[in-house]
């Protein structure tokens, strides 16, 4: 018998002996309760923590990676007046396909590769997960690292590898390469900048890695607008020993983290297979409109992203100053940070006024360190001062 015929027959049999019931006791038996709703959840989700955000009303918000620069009156009033001709009442369509062209335009993307839109690059890395979604499928990347490899891989019921970074939070090249032996993932993620820590890979470390790779190789080059370089340069340049990386990047450190839009580049038959899985409408028609006029203004978000890299450099310089503390490299928009206390110098910052990130129970590597987002100058001197008295 086919397992359609027994599932008919099961039905039916259900069906006579509630027939055969008395009327109140089917209608009990149909009643959901809040005790029958939990168990059709997955088990494992009890164990699971939600992605926590920081309540910042009323602080120096400095924990979340964001542009701390807001457009001029002029360009508000400009794109307030854009996005109120903007046809709500309808889906996303060919305004998608003009921030898709535009983005390719902005990119200088090759014409052998393709481009796909997410809802932030967090939708793109669960997009990843569901494709590569095989039997015994892993995913590997360096730790510390962006917690939603993860947290997607898991989700997806993909097994999930982290290796250790050095205590410089250098990559582990030897280590990477014995787990990518053993492992043979399907992904491998390579933050670059790296979140937490804000450093970038060493080129030779990452083109080892990627000639390793058994299966799809994520840089995700979310920092790219602070960096020096961007793996584009070396897809361009050796094409051939790229053709299984994909990059990914977001708008949100460009300076639109309350727009969300990710986008992913990549050689296009792998592109359109991943674009398969895409929901239909996962762009707003406001969110690609936003995204549009951001990128006709391109030169604005540079001049701010490059104000962001000098005040890091001397907001780095003022860090190192403080007694027994260390300061890392940054290639990021943010500042990694060890304190003799970081539990303690977390919550007088707060108490100050001023919000960071505490990510020293994220990894044994980052014992006692706080994550700081580079502010404007007043922000900056904000935290210093409130740091100072903390110490």
């Amino acid at each position: 018998m086919s397992a359609n015929n027994q599932t008919y027959n099961h039905s039916q049999a259900l069906s006579k002996a509630s027939a055969e019931a008395p009327t109140a006791t089917r209608a009990d038996g149909n009643r959901a309760t809040l005790a029958s709703a939990m168990r059709v959840l997955r088990p494992d989700l009890a164990a699971m923590h939600a992605y926590v955000v920081q309540d910042a009303a009323g602080m120096v918000k400095l924990d979340a990676m964001e542009n701390p620069y807001r457009l001029s009156d002029t360009l508000q009033a400009a794109l307030g007046a854009r996005l109120a001709n903007v046809a709500v009442n309808r889906y996303p369509g060919q305004r998608v396909d003009a921030l898709k062209q535009a983005l390719t335009q902005y990119v200088d993307l090759p014409s052998d590769m393709g481009l796909v839109l997410g809802n932030g690059s967090d939708e793109l890395i669960s997009l990843l997960a569901l494709a590569c979604d095989r039997p015994h499928a892993t995913v590997l990347a360096p730790e510390p690292g962006f917690v939603m490899y993860a947290v997607s891989a898991n989700l997806q019921g993909l097994t999930y590898v982290g290796v250790p970074l050095l205590p410089d939070f250098s990559l582990d090249v030897d280590a990477m390469l014995a787990a990518i032996d053993q492992h043979q993932p399907a992904i491998i993620y390579l933050a670059n900048p790296n979140n937490p820590t804000a450093n970038a890979w060493d080129v030779d470390a990452m083109r080892q890695i990627i000639a390793a790779a058994p299966g799809l190789v994520v840089v995700d080059e979310a920092y790219q607008p602070f960096a020096d370089t961007t793996w584009l340069d070396e897809i361009r340049r050796d094409a051939a020993a790229n053709q299984h990386v994909l990059l990914m990047r977001t708008l949100s450190k460009f300076g639109l983290a309350g727009v969300r839009v990710g986008y992913m580049v990549g050689a296009a038959a792998l592109i359109s297979q991943i674009d398969k899985l895409r929901p239909p409408y996962n762009i707003s028609v406001l969110n690609a409109e936003c995204a549009l006029f951001a990128l006709e203004h391109a030169d604005v978000f540079a001049g701010q992203a490059s104000a962001i890299r000098a005040d890091r450099t001397q907001l780095q310089a003022s860090l190192a100053a403080f007694p027994r503390c260390e300061v890392y490299p940054s290639q990021a928009n943010m500042i990694l940070m060890r304190v003799p206390d970081a539990t303690k110098t977390f919550q007088a910052l707060k108490a100050a006024g001023v919000l960071v990130k505490n990510v020293s129970t994220m990894h044994v590597l980052l014992r006692n360190c706080l994550r700081i987002t580079v502010g404007t100058p007043d922000e900056n001197a904000q935290l210093l001062t409130a740091l100072k008295a903390a110490l």
